[in-house]
């Protein structure tokens, strides 16, 4: 009787351990969706009228539309069209971060041979709670003697705009 007793109770330990041996929860799903991040240009990029000089020289144009010539001169009498370059970004109140070209080229119009560059690209963001307007800045370097003439590229720099 003892050795039944006994073959009971370990079949019963047995089955009491493999009842165990796994669990389960139910997980619930859920999604998001956002709308996509969009930026519109609104303006484009002018430093105006430069005076080139003997020696190199540069123009720096910040997002809020102020010039400071170094080594070159800019007139106030003729000023020319000055403008740093806008964008709207529509971005559902999310963070995002902005990508600029290191340096950019602009093209004598007659003379493909003479550049200009700008570089030094500086942002000034008026933020709203769906839509920002970017202001862009940049700093513009002339060489000694920089040929007078109407420079440009038209293919224009790469603002990106991308969520965090």
């Amino acid at each position: 009787m003892k050795r039944l007793f006994f073959l009971f109770i370990t079949l019963s330990a047995h089955q009491f351990c493999l009842a165990q041996t796994s669990a389960s929860a139910t997980v619930e799903s859920r999604a998001t969706v956002i709308d996509p991040i969009q930026i519109d240009k609104s303006v484009d990029l002018d430093f105006g009228n430069v005076i080139s000089a003997y020696n190199p020289g540069s123009v720096i144009l910040s997002p809020d539309g102020s010039r400071v010539a170094y080594g070159v001169e800019i007139s106030s009498s003729i000023p020319g069209n000055v403008a740093p370059a806008e964008a709207v970004v529509t971005h559902g109140n999310n963070n995002y971060a902005i990508t600029l070209p290191t340096s950019f080229s602009l093209y004598h119009q007659e003379n493909p041979n003479q550049i200009l560059v700008i570089d030094q690209f500086t942002v000034e963001a008026l933020t709203g709670e769906n839509i920002d307007v970017l202001k862009i800045g940049a700093t513009l370097n002339l060489e000694a003697n920089q040929p007078a003439g109407y420079y440009t590229n038209d293919s224009g720099f790469n603002v990106t705009v991308s969520y965090n």
